[in-house]
């Protein structure tokens, strides 16, 4: 089971070293492997996040997430996409920002960075509504039931999740895009309006995407209900929540190469504290997110959310932070070991509690066993 689903990503991890050691000797060796450490500790939570909607879907499309969004991923995510990025901040043409972003290293991170505020108002505005829409929701299972609790009730408040998202971008546009320090120069300037535009295009991606993808989701459940002519058998058995296919499950796999956009962009602009080679960037963290495509597959197949029920509570925790963290990064350095440590506690803990939990109710069921045969005189 372990090689068969980190196979690939053990192949491409030999093959990807082997060629920096051969590209760029030791030293872009180091740094490749130091990347993708980076990344699978940055995105950690992203895999848990990507494991509860893609055991939704049908084998086809857990393939497809396999292979053409690993492609999405690494080539589009982090070769191309900085490359388009530079192209729109400077102004270039196609041709002059693949110029810059290869034979000119130190332009090429000055613009990336430059428009950062864009990109973390962007990806930090999709990933808040992300977090909203989870701890606004009335759950069944609740770790922590003092929170969880009262949010829930305030979730039936219509559209609250998008109320309170545009009140934290204008706080953030008034006050983290003000003053924004200069890259690699002396002075400030005013990111507010450029923060705002990002801002509300992240919500409106949210919106759309994963509106049509719950608009068709429910459709096709719909549609099996009528012909089953039971809606508890739709909702019984993990194979009918597998079983996500047609236009829901594209709209699902639309949005699930969103989300993991959202949580590429702090990889992208961390990897800038190691390197700004491009090519040394998109192999370190194509890798790492290479395991985090496995790890996602690894936890479907095992059930894992299914035993451990708090681990989608602990991910949806981290992305909150990682939200706000994308966000004040707009003004502030925040250290990426920061950032990869908050989501492996929040998950970590998560898991401890589910264990525990488990624990407690196997200890139940044994003592409930106990009793029984007491009573029966056996």
């Amino acid at each position: 089971m372990l090689l068969k689903t980190f196979g690939w990503s053990f192949a491409i991890t030999a093959a990807g070293l082997a060629a920096a050691g051969v590209l760029w000797g030791w030293k872009g060796l180091a740094l490749v492997a130091i990347l993708s450490v980076l990344e699978i500790s940055l995105s950690f939570d992203n895999a848990v996040i990507n494991a509860g909607i893609l055991r939704k879907m049908n084998p086809f499309w857990q393939r497809m997430f396999l292979t053409l969004g690993i492609l999405i991923a690494v080539f589009g995510m982090r070769l191309v996409f900085p490359v388009v990025i530079v192209a729109i901040t400077a102004k270039l043409g196609p041709i002059d920002a693949i110029d810059v972003a290869i034979n000119h290293h130190d332009r090429y991170e000055q613009l990336v960075t430059s428009a950062h505020p864009a990109i973390a108002a962007f990806g930090g505005m999709f990933l808040l509504m992300i977090f909203l829409d989870f701890i606004f929701e009335d759950r069944d299972i609740k770790w922590l039931s003092w929170l969880e609790r009262p949010f829930a009730r305030l979730g039936r408040i219509e559209s609250l999740s998008v109320i309170v998202a545009l009140v934290v971008l204008i706080v953030a546009a008034t006050t983290v895009a003000t003053g924004v320090p200069v890259h690699g120069g002396s002075g400030t300037v005013d990111k507010a309006s450029t923060v705002l535009l990002a801002g509300v295009g992240g919500l409106v991606t949210y919106l759309v995407v994963g509106g049509i993808s719950a608009f068709f989701e429910e459709r096709l459940e719909d549609e099996e209900e009528d012909e089953d002519g039971s809606a508890v058998e739709k909702k019984s058995g993990a194979s009918a929540a597998v079983g996500l296919a047609g236009k829901a499950a594209f709209f699902m796999f639309l949005y699930l190469e969103v989300i993991d956009a959202s949580f590429s962009f702090d990889g992208v602009i961390g990897a800038f504290a190691i390197t700004n080679d491009i090519f040394v960037m998109a192999l370190g963290l194509g890798i790492g997110a290479m395991y985090i495509r496995s790890l996602t597959v690894f936890l479907v197949r095992k059930g894992t959310l299914d035993d451990y029920v708090y681990l989608e509570h602990g991910a949806h925790y981290a992305i909150g932070a990682l939200a706000v963290i994308l966000l004040a990064t707009i003004k502030y350095e925040i250290n990426e070991v920061i950032t990869g440590l908050i989501g492996v506690v929040l998950i970590g803990l998560a898991f401890w509690s589910s264990v525990r939990r488990n624990r407690k109710e196997t200890e139940a069921g044994a003592g409930s066993g106990d009793r029984q045969e007491v009573a029966s005189g056996v």
